[in-house]
Order: structure tokens, then C-alpha cells, then sequence
């Protein structure tokens, strides 16, 4: 999808360089661009490589998240049922990446911890260990994708800084050359063409990326939730077999 979208942009970036300038193409744009309106292209494209840096790594973290709980899962449930806990955590260990192995192995590892204790606290221990498991693992999923939000948010008014600087340059070439007409402004409304076109360019994916992990965190909290109840669930069976 990203890709298709980038190439899509890169055809409107073409089209924008030579709408104004009769077979223009972008290097030759960047020749005949103001320094303002290159800054300005430089500071979208550095967006632009924060951005899918970003979505690569989120989307490889929320890949093997979702592949190694999968595998944790069918793992586990026959080893709590067995009652074996040191070999539940030892799984939990070797699965690292899956978000369900962090919350379950916090809640095994203190519920063993707390061995000595009443039930009440017991449970209530092992509650809070799980809520700061959860805690903690989301917001390690939301790591980064503030920035995504952000260059979502600002990129377009990035690229409208732009359109400025170049129909700016567009009215300095009117009252430098005395003429008016398509030729005397044709460099200025490129520079207005290419700057918004960039600007959406690195706006649009960073806002549909946003919205995507946004929805697979909400997945991951319902599952790590789900999860810690079963344990919860777990554990005052567990207790009241022991009896």
C-alpha cells in the first residue's frame, strides 16, 4: 500500500515539476529552485525517511509480536494445566517479543514470589504486577508513533510554507522581468506545485500508518487484558486446589 502510494506521489511531484515549465523534470527543478523552497523539500524528505523508518519498525514488532503469541498460546495452556509454572516462564522467556509471554511471565514470576503470603494478597499482588506489565508493554508498542501523528499533522503546513516561498518567487520574477504571463512565473509555481505535492506526499502515509497501529495496539491491550484475567482466573483455582 505504502509503495503504491509512493509511487504515486512520485508521479504527481513529476507532473507538478512540469505542469508550469513544459516538459520540466525534477532535477532540473531542483536546479532552478530557491534555497528557502529546497530547504523546505529536504526537511519533507527527511520526514518522509523518519516516517517509514517508523512504520517498518513498528510493523516488524507488531508482526512478531502477533507470530510468537500465537506460538506462546498453544504452548503455554497445557503447561499451566499441568501445573508446571517454572516451564511456563521458561516459554514466556524464549518468546519475548510476544506481548501476551511479558504479561503472563510477570504475573507467574510474582505469583511464585509471593508463595508465603495470604490468598488475598497473593491475588491482589499478582493483579498489580500484571497491570504494570500491560502498562508497560504498550507503552512499548506505542513507542514512535507520536512522531507519526506529528509529521501527519505538520508535513502539510510544511509543504504550504513552501507553496508561499514559491509563488513569492513567482511575483519577484514578474517585477524583475517587467512581463507577465506563463513564462516569467513558471519557476516560482513550480516551486508552489512540487512543495505541496511533498507535503501530502509525506502527510498521507504518516496519518494512515498512524491509524493502523493505532488499532493493533487497541487489539494487543484487549488480548494482554484478556489475558490477565484467565491468570487472575488461574491463580484463585490454583489456590483453592491446594487447600
Amino acid at each position: 500500500m505504502f509503495a503504491t502510494l509512493s509511487a504515486l506521489g512520485f508521479w504527481l511531484l513529476t507532473e507538478a515539476a512540469s505542469a508550469a515549465g513544459g516538459g520540466w523534470d525534477l532535477p532540473h527543478m531542483w536546479e532552478i529552485m530557491s534555497w528557502p523552497a529546497r530547504i523546505v523539500v529536504i526537511v519533507l524528505i527527511g520526514m518522509s525517511i523518519w516516517s517509514f523508518g517508523v512504520m517498518f519498525d513498528r510493523g516488524f514488532t507488531y508482526a512478531a509480536a502477533r507470530k510468537q503469541s500465537r506460538y506462546f498460546v498453544q504452548a503455554v495452556a497445557g503447561t499451566l494445566k499441568d501445573g508446571k509454572i517454572d516451564e511456563a516462564i521458561r516459554i514466556a522467556e524464549r518468546n519475548k517479543k510476544s506481548h501476551i509471554a511479558q504479561v503472563v511471565a510477570s504475573g507467574l514470576a510474582d505469583f511464585q514470589a509471593s508463595a508465603g503470603l495470604p490468598e488475598d494478597e497473593i491475588i491482589e499482588a499478582s493483579k498489580r504486577a500484571l497491570e504494570r506489565s500491560v502498562a508497560i508493554t504498550h507503552a512499548n508498542f506505542k513507542r514512535g508513533l507520536g512522531s507519526l501523528a506529528t509529521i501527519g499533522a505538520t508535513a502539510p503546513f510544511v509543504g504550504l510554507f513552501g507553496t508561499v516561498v514559491g509563488i513569492i518567487n513567482a511575483f519577484r520574477q514578474i517585477q524583475t522581468q517587467k512581463v507577465t504571463g506563463l513564462t516569467a512565473v513558471a519557476g516560482g509555481i513550480a516551486e508552489a506545485l512540487v512543495a505541496t505535492a511533498l507535503g501530502l506526499l509525506v502527510a498521507v502515509p504518516a496519518v494512515w500508518a498512524y491509524n493502523y497501529f493505532t488499532g493493533k495496539i487497541e487489539s494487543f491491550d484487549v488480548e494482554m487484558d484478556n489475558s490477565s484475567k484467565e491468570l487472575i482466573n488461574y491463580f484463585i483455582l490454583r489456590r483453592k486446589g491446594q487447600k
